[in-house]
């Protein structure tokens, strides 16, 4: 016999125990036990396990558990008549209904997820955070990157220099104190991976690939409703003002725009009519009868003429 052969049988599973099979009222007892009253169903099916372990399967009735199977295992000891019950378990069968795969809270998370009183802690060591500024990243006195170092380096470079006083250093934690007091120090700062990851999120929502800044005539870096960020970020998103644009208070890319843009289309001014010719809403006033100086023939008679010796 070969030995390719010999690992085939051995390796096979053995035929059920007969006294184990025929054990179906035991496991059924015991599956009952376990569960409630109703819920085990008809015997499907039995499965050895090795010499003289069988497992018996019911159908479970339980709401909510389609598919599911009672397993029983009964086993005899070697030369024995008495079967015994060794465990009673609830699976699931190939076409059960299970619970989604169990995913940790921050993988889960998506934007719009918070709501009123809910608290997302961040973790120590959150790649998108360091330490603001304390003093603890300013380089020692004695640094080869210090410029007090470099400048005490300079003055000994320099030909016939006497170096009698130490340049004045300042202190560490002045700064840091000076910023807390003036309630600009944070804890922790967005770190240079924080910035990218924030970037690109922003540019996806509202950047130059998307659909409306496509079809928009001008971009967001000339529109008047652009609200400039601070810090280094300012050189290339900023916050929409536009009550009517779709990106109405977000952080839009400098590349992004829509039809909102202040001077994509700007609407004429009325035409202002012009003056009448003729003033026909001023009421004139016509007297009865002309003035006395009106007229070309005087009012008053003529002096008496001079007698020229006519007849």
């Amino acid at each position: 016999m070969s030995a390719a052969t010999t690992r085939s049988r051995t390796a096979r599973t053995p035929a059920p125990d007969r006294l184990c099979a025929e054990a179906v009222d035991l496991a059924r007892a015991a599956a009952e036990e376990a569960a409630a009253p109703g819920v085990v169903g008809e015997h499907v099916g039995l499965v050895s396990e090795g010499d003289r372990v069988v497992t018996h399967f019911f159908e479970c009735r339980e709401p909510g558990y389609r598919g599911w199977r009672w397993a029983v295992t009964v086993a005899r000891a070697s030369r024995a008549k008495n079967v015994t019950l060794d465990e009673t378990v609830l699976l699931p069968g190939s076409d059960a209904l299970l619970a989604p795969e169990w995913v940790p809270w921050s993988e889960r998370l998506r934007p719009g997820d918070m709501g009123p009183g809910d608290l997302l802690p961040t973790e120590a060591d959150d790649l998108r955070l360091e330490p603001g500024y304390t003093g603890e990243d300013e380089p020692p006195p004695s640094s080869a990157v210090s410029e007090v170092s470099q400048e005490m380096a300079d003055l000994v470079d320099a030909e016939d220099a006497e170096l009698t006083t130490r340049p004045a250093t300042t202190s560490r934690g002045s700064i840091a104190a000076v910023a807390e007091e003036l309630g600009m120090r944070r804890a922790r700062v967005l770190s240079r991976y924080g910035l990218h990851t924030a970037a690109d999120r922003w540019d996806e929502g509202f950047g130059a690939k998307t659909p409306m800044a496509q079809a928009a005539p001008a971009s967001c870096v000339t529109c008047a409703f652009l609200v400039p960020l601070a810090g280094s970020l300012k050189q290339a998103f900023g916050v929409c003002a536009n009550e009517f644009g779709p990106a109405d208070g977000h952080v839009v890319s400098l590349s992004y725009g829509c039809g909102g843009h202040s001077e994509a289309a700007v609407m004429p001014k009325p035409p202002k009519p012009a003056p009448h010719a003729l003033d026909t809403m001023q009421v004139d006033e016509y007297p009865l009868r002309p003035a006395r100086d009106s007229g070309s023939v005087p009012a008053e008679p003529d002096a008496p003429t001079e007698d020229l010796g006519h007849s």
